[in-house]
């Protein structure tokens, strides 16, 4: 990526898709050019929990909703200390945001974070696009940065691909933490940062656990060293086909039956642990709207999705595994893709998206308190 943060609002910008097509606009953000895995995201508003999700490292997201930044940018918001989406693709971006907690406007945060976006994008054609021909590469170009064409798609399709990336470790803590419960300590958790965001440890916190939050790299010794009552493998970016340690580590945890929670891709690291395949989507689920059926209640809840690969599990009958009968607990209901597993004959579930929703809805928020009732039942 190359940045240079002078002159964006004027700038023109081109976004250049692998198949061929592009699409003309203004810089937004920083002025240079970037590349990534095109990814669209359908939230009408958390954007900015979006752009500081580890989860989009090396995405560059496309908003289908037509007006963003309304609202600025904040100092409580953001769920990591950066912000992780290696581009920005905007329709109609505000011209003054207008809150009162705003600091400073989207442009801005993006232009000091170094950020390329392109703005006045027929942002609804590019979605479709991507609906019909699915997530491929993409770079975005302005300034200096614009050549012609043909020599652009050619550095789009240099690019790295999101199949077999191996990103967790690139985004996750080099040190381990500790975020303290909020009033009495009831448990202790080991929770494995494959691309945490801030809120995971907050809502445990709430319920009086005391969260270990640990490296991608952390090993079984190291997660068993804190006296976890229970251990939680976080979300993260990549291709769960390269996660073999974080799966060797939960494999671990399996064999010992400590209760176990894991989102999105921990859910992924979850699925291959009982043996079951991962797969990548078309073009994914991102966004604060996605419905998915709770399979063991009949719930239907409204979810937080960022994911571009699914777990390959048979959803019409119990799986028999190493570690006893598994079954698909979650489901999408646009699509029928998994988006939950549990673990019948011990304490462990996963599902595929965000419980903690920081941006809305929380209709899942309740797994967390699931959590809690497997680590009082083991305690018990």
């Amino acid at each position: 990526m190359t940045i240079s943060t002078r002159g964006a609002a004027q700038a023109p910008a081109v976004l250049v898709l692998e198949d061929g097509r592009s699409f003309r606009g203004r810089a937004y953000g920083a002025v240079g050019e970037t590349f990534g895995e095109a990814v669209f995201s359908t939230g009408m508003t958390g954007y900015q929990e979006t752009l500081t999700d580890p989860s989009y490292h090396r995405q560059v997201v496309v908003m289908t909703a037509p007006h963003v930044g309304n609202t600025g940018v904040n100092d409580e918001d953001p769920e990591s200390k950066r912000i992780w989406v290696s581009g920005y693709v905007v329709r109609d971006p505000a011209r003054v945001p207008s809150n009162w907690r705003s600091r400073r406007s989207l442009d801005e945060e993006l232009t000091s974070q170094g950020i390329v976006g392109i703005s006045g994008v027929d942002t609804r054609a590019l979605t479709r696009h991507l609906r019909e021909r699915g997530a491929m590469r993409v770079g975005i170009f302005s300034g200096n940065a614009l050549q012609d064409e043909g020599i652009l798609l050619a550095k789009v399709r240099q690019a790295p691909e999101m199949a077999g990336a191996d990103l967790a470790a690139e985004v996750a803590t080099k040190e381990a933490y500790v975020v303290p419960a909020i009033g009495t300590k009831k448990f202790t958790v080991a929770a494995i940062d494959l691309g945490i965001k801030g809120m995971t440890p907050h809502r445990m916190a709430e319920r009086g656990i005391e969260v270990h939050v640990l490296p991608a790299t952390a090993t079984l010794e190291e997660v068993y060293a804190v006296e976890p009552d229970g251990v939680f493998f976080s979300n993260g970016p990549g291709d769960p086909s390269t996660a073999d340690h974080p799966v060797s580590v939960m494999r671990g945890v399996l064999e010992r039956k400590t209760p176990l929670f894991g989102i999105c891709f921990g859910n992924q690291i979850l699925g291959r642990s009982l043996g079951f395949g991962t797969y990548k989507l078309k073009y994914g689920h991102r966004g604060i709207n996605q419905p998915v059926q709770d399979r063991t209640t009949g719930k239907v809840e409204v979810t937080a999705h960022n994911h571009g690969f699914a777990v390959d599990a048979p959803l019409d009958k119990v799986s028999d595994t190493e570690f006893g009968r598994a079954e698909v607990s979650h489901v999408c209901l646009n699509d029928q893709v998994v988006e939950g597993l549990q673990l019948l004959d011990q304490p462990a579930f996963s599902v595929q998206y965000h419980p903690e929703a920081a941006a809305g809805p929380h209709d899942a928020a309740y797994l967390f308190d699931r959590f809690v009732t497997l680590m009082e039942g083991q305690r018990a």
